[in-house]
């Protein structure tokens, strides 16, 4: 048997339309099709970032903390923060370290009584207004050198306007986005109606699919907590 030695293909946005209408059983003829299939995939996009963790879209950020600084704003494409910590002495191999900052809600922030203390950061609360989000530091850093080191869940890239490009996400979930994608369309195409519900079934189970492969493998341990009763 002769294979291809290869395992690189992955479909462009022109391809992904073109499965999409297939299955709606629909065949593309205009360039406003294209247009509509585009603003579908991008809307597409959005539902994902709602969805839940997707492991790809996790990023490393930072963002130097001043003197008497208590607010920061996040890049415009973090959707929210996963994980966060305030480092010391950034870049020493010998006194770098991490310090923990606790996360905290806007109920409890509000009942901070000076939100102008200086001291060592030791709290954080994520405010996600509509441009970007706030990183509110409490307290505000007393001296130089710490820094909130952060990882991120960013937005995926939209499609642009060029066919030839290719989606933001792993080939895993390739398939589960022309599910979708074709479950958007027959929502919009009036002569696959009776088609809404089997694309729908199956977009949730193609996306079911690859939400539960993409996970973290890290080894797990619970140890029961055992004390006198």
């Amino acid at each position: 048997m002769t294979t291809s030695g290869t395992a690189t293909w992955t479909p462009d946005f022109a391809e992904i339309i073109e499965e999409a209408y297939e299955r709606v059983g629909i065949e593309v003829r205009t360039g406003y099709q294209f247009k509509s299939a585009r603003r579908s995939l991008n809307l597409l996009f959005q539902e994902w970032a709602s969805r839940g963790l997707n492991l790809w879209t996790i990023e490393q950020g930072s963002v130097t903390l001043n003197v008497g600084v208590a607010n920061y704003t996040l890049p415009t494409d973090t959707i929210d923060l996963i994980e966060h910590v305030v480092r010391q002495n950034d870049g020493n191999p010998a006194t770098q370290v991490d310090l923990q900052i606790a996360r905290i809600s806007v109920s409890t922030y509000a009942t901070i009584p000076n939100k102008l203390a200086t001291g060592r950061p030791i709290q954080i609360f994520v405010d996600r207004q509509a441009e970007a989000p706030v990183a509110r530091i409490w307290p505000a850093p007393n001296v130089d050198g710490y820094k909130l080191v952060y990882w991120k869940l960013r937005r995926m890239d939209d499609t642009g306007s060029a066919g030839s490009n290719t989606a933001d996400m792993p080939f895993r979930f390739v398939p589960a986005l022309i599910a979708g994608l074709a479950y958007y369309l027959s929502i919009k195409t009036p002569e696959a109606s009776d088609k809404i519900p089997l694309l729908k079934q199956l977009y949730d189970e193609a996306f079911q699919l690859a939400a539960d492969e993409d996970r973290q493998r890290a080894s797990v341990r619970f140890t029961p907590s055992v004390g006198n009763w």
